[in-house]
């Protein structure tokens, strides 16, 4: 019987710029591939369903290095079955994850080289078919190779019009490329097929920011924390959005929210002691102007001439006083 296997795991960091801090990383559904064949090895010497399996279950545990084992002995046993080169590119491009959330870049980009090898060869075996497209963008807005995942979810919509995914990775891809309007219109119309993908939201949100239409990521973040009051991802980025519009009341709410569901947070900490220090700086009274040195009205250039004043005003009247009588005082002694 033909199986779809749904698992949860990272997605792509996109390249963000909003002050006082960088953005929260993203999850997003990976699908597994059903397979196109139900049985037995074409030449690879096992069955390629039991190895499918087994490397779901690998990959499930987050055991990505012994997941792609079982999925090449799975390649092996039917080299012409476009999912087998599906489910190995998807543990390929989870490992790439894994290596750079640890840091190691070079390690995360073979991995997404060797994924993007995987979905090209799905698309080689299955160029009519959407899914290959799809995975590979997908695996492009991560290696941020942003005008290919383009390419490749113009050619999934080319195929299938209005496929939510095709539209959402398109989105990422024009984040990417920080063309917000356009991002804004793919998010909307991948919610409206499928309104219940977070990262719609969160990533539509983020280009309004972008866009400094603020109202409307509000908005979105508020859907976000409809759906679950404890996203505390969606309650930091609404604080930022808050702060942004200097409303620092609600932004300070947001993060004493966020820091209740995780108070080891450093960076909302950072965040919510920005907004206090704004808050406190914008309820604060004038301050009394000080006199600055150098206003006083007495400085020796003023008194140097105030004397010169005096003494003109005393030789002139000397000048004329000069021969006029004495008065005679009666008490005067000679």
């Amino acid at each position: 019987m033909i199986s779809q296997f749904n698992l949860l795991a990272c997605a792509a960091l996109i390249a963000q710029k909003l002050g006082c801090g960088g953005e929260h990383e993203d999850s997003n559904h990976i699908f597994f591939a059903a397979p196109v064949t139900n049985g037995k090895t074409r030449g690879g010497g096992g069955d390629a369903d039991a190895h499918r399996r087994k490397g779901i279950e690998l990959f499930d545990a987050k055991q990505f290095a012994e997941a792609i084992q079982e999925f090449d002995k799975a390649v092996q046993a039917a080299p012409a079955d476009p999912s087998a080169y599906r489910d190995r590119g998807t543990a390929y491009r989870a490992a790439g994850r894994a290596a750079e959330a640890a840091g190691d870049g070079g390690a995360a980009g073979a991995r997404y080289s060797s994924a993007l090898a995987d979905f090209s060869k799905e698309i080689e075996l299955a160029p009519k078919e959407t899914a290959g497209y799809v995975e590979r963008a997908q695996t492009e807005d991560l290696a941020r190779q942003y005008d290919a995942a383009l390419a490749d979810a113009n050619k999934a919509l080319e195929l299938k019009p209005e496929d939510p995914l095709a539209l959402k990775f398109r989105g990422f891809a024009y984040v990417g490329l920080s063309q917000w309007d356009k991002a804004v219109a793919d998010f909307t119309a991948a919610i409206q097929k499928d309104p219940n993908d977070p990262q719609s939201y969160d990533r539509r949100a983020w280009a309004n920011r972008n866009l400094q239409n603020f109202p409307a990521a509000i908005e979105d973040y508020g859907a976000l924390l409809q759906k679950n009051p404890a996203n505390e991802d969606a309650l930091v980025k609404r604080g930022a959005t808050y702060a942004a519009m200097m409303d620092y009341e609600k932004a300070i709410a947001d993060y004493q929210a966020a820091l209740k569901i995780k108070p080891d947070d450093y960076d909302t900490v950072q965040r919510m002691q920005y907004a206090q220090a704004q808050l406190a700086a914008k309820n604060a009274p004038p301050a009394t102007p000080t006199p600055t040195p150098g206003t006083s009205i007495f400085t020796p250039a003023k008194i140097f001439f105030a004397v010169v004043i005096l003494v003109i005003i005393a030789v002139v009247v000397r000048l004329v006083t000069r021969g006029k009588p004495e008065e005679i005082s009666s008490s005067r002694i000679r």
